[in-house]
């Protein structure tokens, strides 16, 4: 029998232990870091001063004193000192500092960043799938060359937007 659970490494309580509640206390409070995160602020190498209870942080890649070794961890602030949860793979958290979700995927935090075969407002599918690319205009008259320019420049922004093939 292993005595942590796979994904966050909570602790689990084995036959016979003595202060099961010191486990399972632990448990409960690294659940509160991870069940509906929230963060202060990602990329965050020096503890603060001061934190309050409840506070969390996602640690940079260099982390100093107390979370020292602790690169990318989500790091909470509770009554009993520092608690670390390391991602897993699709965690996300909300950041308060950013008003974004960061998302850890390919072994880092990616903020901001979503990931989706289409979009849905309202029930209906406003961007899905890119499109194949479409020509730029050619040919006409004077008239048409201003038309051709027009429509060039929606073509551009589309392009830049990610909403159709270059």
């Amino acid at each position: 029998m292993t005595d942590t659970t796979d994904r966050f490494a909570l602790p689990l309580l084995q036959p016979g232990q003595a202060q099961k509640e010191m486990f399972h206390n632990e448990a409960l409070a690294a659940l509160d870091l991870v069940v509906q995160p929230a963060v202060e602020a990602i990329g965050v190498d020096t503890p603060p001063g001061a934190p309050e209870s409840g506070q969390s942080w996602i640690l940079g890649n260099a982390p100093t004193g107390a979370w020292a070794g602790k690169a990318k961890h989500v790091a909470g602030w509770s009554a009993s000192g520092w608690r670390f949860v390391a991602p897993v793979e699709g965690m996300a958290v909300w950041v308060a500092a950013d008003a974004l979700t960061v998302r850890f995927r390919d072994s880092d935090w990616a903020l901001g960043e979503e990931t989706a075969a289409h979009l849905v407002i309202g029930g209906d599918a406003v961007v899905g799938p890119r499109q194949a690319a479409i020509p730029d205009p050619s040919g006409g008259t004077v008239v048409d060359t201003e038309s051709r320019t027009a429509l060039a420049a929606i073509l551009a922004a589309l392009r830049a937007h990610g909403l159709i093939a270059s």
